[in-house]
């Protein structure tokens, strides 16, 4: 199984940025973890701050894997072109977020992702990319 994570904006300063809300731990660090606790998924990772080089990597990911699951960061909530390329390719996509999205400012309850996603996974902290891809294995 092939599985790829797509994080977007702001998501290379996990461990620094307002730890209060995603916490103290890089996602470098729980990537490994991941690594580790799921020896026969390949796992590729993916990060950038900028929304063509996300669509980008959505599309090249997006007829081979298994599965992708995405945190597009801020852009969930404005990148129209995020979601069309969801819709666009035959992977499925799970839209993660390490915050209750709903719990936090009114701009962050839409999202342009989820009606093209397989599901939506938010608020579990880092948990949450787990339980994507334990939604890819069962």
């Amino acid at each position: 199984m092939k599985i790829c994570i797509i994080n977007g904006p702001n998501l290379n300063l996990l461990g620094k940025r307002e730890p209060e809300v995603y916490g103290n731990q890089t996602f470098e660090e729980y990537f490994t973890t991941l690594q580790i606790k799921y020896p026969a998924i390949e796992f590729i990772y993916y990060q950038s701050n900028i929304e063509g080089e996300l669509i980008g990597k959505i599309q090249e990911f997006g007829f081979s894997f298994d599965g992708i699951i995405l945190n597009a960061g801020a852009y969930t909530h404005t990148s129209i072109g995020i979601g069309d390329a969801i819709k666009a390719i035959t992977t499925p996509v799970i839209e993660v977020h390490i915050s209750n999205t709903y719990s936090r400012e009114s701009f962050r309850h839409q999202s342009y992702i989820s009606g093209n996603a397989k599901g939506v996974i938010l608020g579990f902290g880092l948990k949450s990319y787990e339980l994507a891809v334990l939604s890819f294995i069962e």
